[in-house]
């Protein structure tokens, strides 16, 4: 998943300016209540949900929030009001907490468990990982009596049926960023297995667990409730579950080249609570091509940087060969001290002979790359580091140092294209965002890839211009050969219209006590380019996105709530005469 949460919160649109207001009726059940309500009935055993209600009537809680007239009409098969029937509809994402939760917590380890991470020269649909993973989602649908199809293994298709033509897309993905697992250690020194899902106090940490397997797992859940209380719905739900969403993406397009389009489209990969715009996507990979080092000094060899596009990583190592290894290291330290001095003091430079060699490692923080602002990059930090010590200490030029000098030059330490001059800014979706990721080295080339968002204000044509022209100038000026790549898409804009979007700001503003307003986020997911698409969850605003992260984890509260919520959209979508 891909977006930024910061942003979701410091940009949203109040639904007056859209005329937006929802004129559909609001459950009356508040967060507290519900909280009361999971109190009172966790030590109960729950059988089904005419059996809940039923004792739920009986109790204080019931008679306290009159609730009891919704209950008895529900369970006499009484018309109701629209607000008792959204008060039941709640009541089942509660029940579905109360009896799946744990259920549900052991299937995502088990999702977890599969790492389900791109290998090179496999295509994803040879996967073996994804064949196995795509076999679990199949035999839980089954057993859960949903019906699924397997698209050629680039999408898993599990479907929920109702009475009537239109068809509500879920869309959640499998596949997950790459994992550096030496990265993947708490600050007291505990170590974790990224495919391992391991619990420490409210937090369960393993890969997939925020990005996007638990979309996959409460989707699941909510379904099997449904199915099971045998609630009718005036539509169908197909989860779509992605596999190359963070890779290629040409998954979920293969899908609709072959099946239709779903009328109404929700990906559970963004932010709470309603998520109308995204950031268009944008990669510039530059390409120096190797050469053989000119000068004296030291030579570096190696550079290392995230493992993907879309990933800021927590570390960048850099490998020199020098016949002085310990003068080197001594040299790096005290500029590397300096350096992080004069640049905010939260990050480290640290070099250490190892063998003959020595390596420089400048250790940061590990963020999402759409939102830059919540990490520190250790990436942009190396390049800028070796490109200001370059002449003060003694260093052979060749394709790294030609790296390095572009990256300071460039894009510096800034991430909103202001070194570059390229940097613009909507009032709703926020600033265009330029973070250093990806550092590819093989035997004939160093990749450097430049992780753009951007929101309205420029076309991706007018921008690409721009950067492309800033660029071609330095490397003539510079005499620097270098090969760039372009790729900007186009932002995202909903018009919040119809009860399907209305109601769902009710269910995620009610259920989290959030303000009634739509956000915006910097990521792109699956609903990019589909009709009646936006983001619902499964992640807070005002919590930092630990996805694509080192130590990635999710709360188990937080999945409990999802679970609850996604139940709720599920049975109140389907149930609203017209969306």
């Amino acid at each position: 998943m891909d977006f930024s949460l910061k942003q979701l919160a410091a940009a949203t649109l109040m639904l007056a300016s859209l005329s937006a207001f929802t004129t559909s009726a609001h459950a009356t059940i508040t967060p507290q209540q519900s909280g009361l309500i999971l109190k009172t009935f966790s030590d109960q055993k729950v059988t089904d949900f005419r059996q809940f209600l039923a004792s739920l009537a009986k109790s204080d809680l019931a008679r306290t929030d009159n609730l009891g007239p919704a209950i008895d009409g529900f369970l006499d098969n009484k018309t109701l009001s629209a607000e008792q029937q959204n008060d039941i509809y709640r009541l089942l994402g509660l029940y579905t907490r109360l009896k799946y939760g744990n259920a549900a917590t052991q299937t995502l380890r088990e999702l977890v468990a599969i790492p389900t991470v791109n290998l090179d020269d496999v295509p994803q649909y040879k996967n073996p990982e994804f064949i196995k993973i795509g076999n679990k989602i199949q035999d839980l649908a089954k057993s859960f009596d949903l019906n699924f199809r397997n698209i050629d293994n680039r999408v898993y298709e599990i479907s929920l049926e109702g009475s009537g033509d239109e068809v509500v897309g879920i869309h959640a993905h499998a596949d997950v960023v790459p994992v550096s697992p030496e990265n993947w250690v708490l600050k007291d020194g505990t170590r974790l297995d990224p495919f391992k899902v391991t619990l420490i106090g409210d937090r369960m940490y393993g890969r997939g667990t925020e990005d996007d397997k638990n979309g996959i797992v409460v989707t699941l859940y909510a379904m099997k409730v449904i199915k099971e209380e045998k609630l009718p719905l005036a539509r169908n739900f197909k989860l779509l579950v992605d596999t190359t969403e963070e890779t290629t993406g040409d998954a979920i397009p293969y899908y609709f080249e072959r099946n239709p389009t779903p009328n109404y489209n929700l990906a559970l990969d963004g932010g709470y609570p309603v998520v109308i715009a995204e950031k268009g996507y944008g990669t510039v990979m530059a390409s120096f091509a190797r050469r053989n080092a000119e000068g004296q000094g030291a030579e570096i060899i190696s550079l290392t940087g995230g493992l993907a596009t879309n990933q800021i990583p927590s570390t960048s190592v850099a490998t020199f060969v020098t016949d002085k290894p310990a003068e080197l290291a001594a040299s790096l330290n005290k500029a590397g001290a300096e350096y992080a001095e004069r640049n905010g003091a939260n990050f480290e430079v640290n070099a250490k002979v190892v063998g003959k060699d020595v390596v420089l490692t400048v250790t940061g923080v590990s963020a999402h790359s759409s939102e830059p602002e919540s990490g520190v990059n250790p990436v942009a930090r190396m390049l800028d580091f070796i490109s200001s010590v370059d002449g003060q200490i003694a260093l052979k030029h060749n394709h790294i140092t030609d790296a390095a000098h572009y990256g300071a030059d460039n894009w510096g330490l800034d991430y909103e294209g202001g070194k570059l001059g390229v940097g613009f800014s909507d009032e709703f979706m926020g600033p265009l965002t330029t973070s250093l990721t990806f550092v590819g080295l093989d035997d004939k080339a160093l990749k450097l890839a430049v992780n753009l968002r951007v929101p309205k204000g420029k076309s991706p044509q007018v921008l690409q211009a721009q950067i492309a022209g800033k660029l071609d100038a330095w490397s003539k000026s510079k005499q620097v050969p270098v090969t760039f790549d372009y790729t900007i898409a186009e932002p995202m804009y909903r018009n919040p219209e119809g009860e399907w979007v209305k109601a769902l700001l009710a269910v995620a503003t009610e259920n989290l006590g959030m303000e009634h307003k739509y956000g915006t986020s910097a990521g792109a997911t699956s609903v990019h380019e589909l009709p009646n698409g936006v983001q619902f969850g499964l992640a807070m605003p005002d919590v930092k996105y630990t996805g694509h992260n080192d130590n990635e984890f999710k709360t188990v509260e937080q999945f409990m709530l999802d679970l609850q919520i996604v139940t709720e959209m599920m049975a109140r979508i389907g149930q609203l005469p017209k969306l």
